[in-house]
């Protein structure tokens, strides 16, 4: 007996999350911490993200005041890239999404 052609098969829909994710901008946010001087975290500042001694100096209280301060906000590849930049001059950073 000859075969029945078959429907085709339809491949079950996903949702495309991921590319929303990196779509969306995410925030890079420094956290205080009792152990790295005023100084060190004004002068990482400058060096990871370019910032002139004022906007330095101005994340660095927000920081002290409030316990933290967002530093940038974009993209989650570069966002990703300036965390790891942080954590490697040894300062509590995390990244959230920007809703």
């Amino acid at each position: 007996m000859p075969a029945q052609p078959s429907a085709p098969v339809e491949a079950p829909k996903q949702e495309v999350r991921v590319k929303e994710q990196l779509a969306q901008p995410w925030k890079v946010i420094v956290l205080n911490d009792p152990v790295n001087l005023m100084s060190y975290v004004v002068m990482v500042f400058r060096k990871v993200f370019g910032y002139d001694e004022q906007k330095a100096n101005m994340h660095m209280m927000e920081v002290h005041e409030q316990g933290r301060s967002v530093l940038w906000s974009g993209e989650r590849e570069v966002a990703e890239n300036y965390l790891y930049q942080l954590q490697q001059w040894k300062l509590q950073a995390l990244l959230e999404s920007d809703d």
